[in-house]
């Protein structure tokens, strides 16, 4: 599939995920989530930035308990959880990690 941003097409899966991470953009991100019916704030961008500097780092996705401890460590506290869910009502790596320009993860769910 291909999303389009301003000139520039964006190959996708099936399921919306990038096929390239480096294809990825604050703008590419903007359309991520209006296809997922988002309009995305302070808080969400915190937890996109963090996915996708915890990505550069490890080379790895981050589980959502990386993202909850962020959340938690940044003042949302004991509500990290339900907070990073308000966010991304459909799950973790179906929201935050599509939008944050991520591969679906293949051992997890969309959950």
């Amino acid at each position: 599939m291909e999303l389009m941003v301003g000139d520039a097409r964006v190959v996708t899966d099936d399921e919306g995920y990038l096929i390239d991470p480096g294809d990825w953009s604050e703008s590419v991100a903007e359309a991520l989530a209006r296809s997922e019916g988002l309009a995305l704030a302070g808080d969400h961008w915190d937890v996109i930035r963090f996915v996708r500097a915890f990505f550069d780092e490890h080379q790895v996705i981050p589980d959502a308990r990386f993202a909850i401890r962020h959340l938690a460590d940044r003042g949302v506290g004991a509500k990290a959880r339900a907070r990073l869910f308000e966010l991304f009502p459909y799950g973790y790596v179906k929201q935050a990690c599509k939008i944050a320009g991520m591969r679906r993860p293949r051992g997890w769910s969309t959950g």
